[in-house]
């Protein structure tokens, strides 16, 4: 069932996180986020636990938009995405994101292609947990609108999607239906047609 809904005093409307994702061998960053005005979504159900409930504003949510990964790391997921070999490809995005642990796209993108479905399952999780750390980096707080419309947001709701459609494979039908429901609090335009244009 989906808590009801309660308006609250408005406060910020936008949120732009920038960030470098570089890490291991290509160095650490830790970026932190900037907002915007507007105002303020209280809280969203978070489906690991699946106890928080849905609390708007009147004048509506804000959005948080993520920043930019290393551009040298996405030119390498590129690449590795390129490889003609299924094995090979999933080779090369798991070197990616070794060299590049916070790459959220690289996570994504190794959950679509691992080679059974807990494979899969691991690295959606890894994606999904490090984008919800990257969210909070920005000034998120369980609040508010990520939306598919920012490229930079996709890698993270992509592990999501990912995340949803394993969790039901796998007979995780709870984890599937919160992860499901929340990508739609996120972004209510969510729409898995967007990952098959995207591919």
């Amino acid at each position: 069932m989906i808590p009801s809904v309660r308006p609250r005093s408005p406060w910020r409307r936008h949120r732009w996180c920038p960030w470098s994702s570089g890490e291991g061998s290509h160095g650490d960053s830790e970026g932190q986020g900037t907002r915007r005005s507007g105002a303020i979504l209280s809280r969203v159900t978070e489906p690991s636990t699946g106890d928080h409930p849905v609390t708007m504003t009147g004048s509506g949510p804000p959005e948080t938009v993520l920043g930019p990964e290393d551009p040298t790391s996405d030119e390498a997921l590129v690449d590795a995405l390129s490889q003609p070999a299924s094995d090979g490809r999933r080779n090369a995005v798991a070197a990616v994101v070794a060299d590049w642990p916070r790459h959220l796209d690289g996570w994504a993108r190794l959950g679509d292609l691992g080679r059974d479905s807990m494979e899969s399952y691991a690295a959606y999780r890894v994606g999904y947990h490090r984008g919800l750390d990257r969210l909070r980096q920005c000034g998120w707080r369980g609040s508010g609108y990520v939306r598919w419309r920012h490229p930079t947001n996709r890698g993270f709701l992509r592990s999501l999607a990912g995340l949803a459609r394993i969790a039901a494979r796998i007979g995780e039908e709870d984890e599937a239906e919160r992860c499901e429901l929340f990508l739609l609090q996120l972004d209510p335009g969510w729409s898995r047609t967007h990952l098959e244009e995207s591919t």
